[in-house]
């Protein structure tokens, strides 16, 4: 389950930081497991003001609890901006959440060459 997660959290708020990086805290974890991660996450910078860096390839997830968000590709920050405006952006949705317009989309129907381009330039 999500022990090990919850173990090096509690560790690393033994030392009272500002600051914690979590990478990919959701990786391999059941969904509910998950919520229960981000939640603890939520919490601890609500209440104790504990700010997290998240590195999270689970995308619904980092950008339903994150404030901010930074899209990387290849290492370069290619996107940034308020979590908000990220889940609601179009080209994400497409690319990161596999939504579009149209419904939901398989890897192979996504387009990303040309809007990447656009990214990249």
């Amino acid at each position: 389950g999500g022990e090990q997660q919850m173990v090096a959290i509690g560790r690393a708020m033994m030392a009272r930081p500002e600051t914690i990086l979590l990478d990919e805290p959701s990786m391999g974890l059941a969904p509910q497991l998950v919520e229960q991660i981000f939640e603890i996450v939520r919490r601890l910078n609500e209440e104790q003001g504990v700010t997290f860096l998240l590195a999270e390839q689970n995308t619904n997830v980092a950008l339903k609890y994150a404030h901010t968000g930074y899209i990387l590709e290849n290492g370069r920050v290619v996107m940034d901006g308020t979590a908000k405006a990220l889940r609601e952006n179009p080209d994400v949705a497409e690319f990161y959440l596999g939504m579009s317009d149209k419904g939901r989309k398989s890897f192979r129907e996504v387009r990303s060459y040309r809007r990447r381009k656009r990214w990249l330039a």
